[in-house]
């Protein structure tokens, strides 16, 4: 790739130092470049595309690091990243040892805040507004989220919030259609007509009319712009909440962007600036197919993504076959989306039975609450969501759910350990925060086929329910047709050997029995976390000298907790190995070695049991 001038840019100092004529051809340069990087290390595209501009307009008009951006989700983040010290870096993007794939406070001061989750933007932003206030200092803080993330309800707090102060804050509202899937919702249709038809156009004009006003000149700024909002924009959404709208304006032309941002820097108080971008800007593919285009792995850049193909289906899709076979059988069956339906496996679903899916948008607390208004009424709705989703609506699980004893199944996709998109992302601690609450139902199936089968039970199950399934494929096991239920609370023996039982949970079920094999163990597959099936347990302590609990979690109040605590309950007294996730955050990386690293291949399994061996008294 040849990238010029983007090669001379290696801090925004730098890019403060261009004159403003050279910022189209930097853009061009820094597209050329993201587009090749990505397809050489994977990572999110049509978004990063889509923020170029806003990008480079924003470490052109505000004084970066004193000044903090914080970027929502951090989808967008990665012009920022090169911009700021890291271009060479990008080689290692979402790899392990290498940055990181969102914002993160350890890897740069330029950035302000650690994202990888929605809607956060705005609280942190206000906060550090808030904290310049106190000091003095003067500074800025700037918050860019997107429309898709704008229809959570925290974005709405912290606009209420915001919107009663005199702070110094802007929110840049990105509103690109969301990234990986069309937006829903009613602030959708609103936007959209904020943009459509001569409001748009005459907004425009107005606003390139008013941003030609020299900086300098502040209350005049103010007051033309606050003319040009009557005229154009009378009593917009954000305005009822205290904000100063801007816009809309098209967020690739550096002009207005420029002009825009540079006054909006003069004016006191919480602004709002509404722009509009296209996913995938300047790569046909991505601007054809944005959802394709949104993740994606190693790729050609001349010959674009190709559709992905597995001999084996993961269990995303697992689920969502499964959703519509069920969906056939009980006419009670709703789906229920806060994660968007192409991640949570709903197309097909949402394509089949329209009127019994819903996508909420991003919207976890709702999803759970609404869900348990319909199960109040017959109706029995399965909530797709990936687990550090989930962690988001905690408290409606447990108050509006589990309290009221609903039956509301929940499918809980990515958990354990998901590689490449780190921390931010991994479910490590679902076991955990779900087993401690009462009347759920838990369920970790080992492979495709016991999937089906244990989804089948929990939507039967008449109370609240779990099944957490990681991403990715599965064994490869033979997937039955039917819709046949498994006993709930019953394992299953795997494996019959002698002195070690390994007792699996989830996904450490198949490299439990391949460390089994050198070792000449036990491995039970036990299917549930809640309840576990005691008259195994029983039976396993007591013709075996060592258990080993073994699963993709934090080993802190998991599976393993539970068996420990179910064998004191139970008055049995046997040296018990707790293997999973250790008590640390685990950055990003292939998830194979990722596991490997935590001791939980069967390499690393077989080694720590034969350690403890040792030290079993003769």
């Amino acid at each position: 790739m040849t990238t010029p001038l983007l090669d001379t840019i290696h801090f925004p100092t730098d890019l403060r130092a261009l004159p403003p004529a050279e910022l189209p051809r930097l853009a061009a340069e820094l597209r050329t470049f993201l587009v090749d990087s990505v397809a050489l290390t994977g990572g999110h595209l049509a978004s990063n595309l889509g923020a170029v501009e806003l990008t480079l307009a924003l470490h052109y008009v505000f004084d970066t690091p004193r000044d903090r951006i914080v970027w929502d989700v951090g989808h967008q983040s990665y012009a920022h990243k090169i911009l700021t010290g890291r271009r060479d870096a990008m080689t290692g993007l979402r790899q392990s040892g290498g940055i990181a794939g969102f914002p993160r406070r350890a890897e740069s001061e330029y950035d302000a805040f650690g994202t990888g989750h929605s809607s956060t933007s705005i609280s942190a932003a206000l906060g550090m507004a808030e904290a310049f206030h106190q000091k003095g200092s003067g500074q800025r803080a700037v918050a860019i989220i997107g429309d898709g993330a704008m229809t959570a309800g925290m974005a709405f707090e912290a606009l209420n919030n915001a919107g009663t102060t005199d702070l110094p804050l802007l929110v840049v509202l990105n509103d690109n259609d969301m990234s990986i899937s069309p937006n829903v919702g009613a602030l959708n249709n609103y936007l959209a007509r904020l943009m459509s038809g001569r409001f748009y156009a005459a907004a425009r004009r107005a606003g390139e009319k008013v941003l030609s006003v020299a900086p300098p000149i502040r209350e005049l700024a103010k007051r033309a712009e606050e003319h040009m909002k009557g005229m154009v924009t009378p009593g917009t959404l954000f305005e009822e909440f205290g904000f100063n709208y801007i816009g809309p304006i098209d967020g690739h032309d550096l002009d207005v962007l420029l002009d825009t941002l540079s006054n909006i820097k003069e004016l006191s108080g919480p602004q709002f600036l509404h722009i509009v971008t296209k996913k995938g800007k300047g790569y046909e593919p991505a601007e054809i197919n944005p959802c394709l285009y949104h993740g994606v792995s190693r790729f050609d850049p001349a010959a674009g993504v190709a559709e992905k193909s597995s001999s084996k289906p993961s269990y995303t899709q697992v689920f969502g076959d499964w959703l519509c076979d069920m969906a056939a059988a009980d006419a009670r069956l709703v789906g229920i989306t806060p994660a968007m339906r192409e991640g949570s496996g709903l197309v097909r679903f949402s394509q089949e039975y329209p009127k019994r899916y819903f996508d909420v948008g991003i919207a976890e607390q709702h999803a759970l609450t609404f869900a348990a208004g319909l199960a109040c009424e017959g109706i029995k709705p399965v909530v797709a969501i990936y687990s550090t989703f989930l962690q988001r609506a905690y408290d409606q699980l447990i108050h509006d759910i589990a309290l009221q004893d609903l039956p509301v199944m929940l499918a809980i996709d990515r958990a354990g350990l998901v590689g490449a998109d780190g921390p931010t992302h991994a479910g490590s601690f679902d076991l955990s925060f779900l087993r401690c609450i009462p009347n759920m139902l838990i369920a970790a199936p080992s492979d495709e086929n016991e999937c089906r089968r244990l989804l089948t039970t929990a939507f039967l199950h008449d109370g609240p329910s779990a099944v957490r399934y990681p991403r990715g494929s599965g064994t490869g096991a033979d997937l039955l047709p039917g819709l046949d239920p498994i006993e709930v609370g019953k394992g299953i023996m795997r494996r019959h050997g002698r002195g070690v039982a390994l007792i699996a949970f989830g996904s450490l079920v198949a490299p439990a029995l391949m460390a089994a094999d050198a070792l000449d163990a036990s491995v039970a597959d036990m299917r549930f976390v809640k309840p576990l099936d005691l008259i195994l347990l029983q039976d396993l302590a007591r013709s075996h000298r060592l258990l080993v609990t073994l699963e993709e979690n934090v080993v802190a109040g998991g599976a393993g907790a539970g068996v420990a605590e179910a064998l004191a309950e139970l008055g049995i007294s046997v040296p018990v190995l707790h293997l999973g996730l250790p008590d640390t955050f685990i950055e990003h990386g292939d998830a194979a070695k990722m596991l490997a690293a935590c001791g939980l291949d069967a390499a690393e399994i077989e080694r720590a049991v034969r350690d403890r061996i040792t030290l079993l008294p003769e």
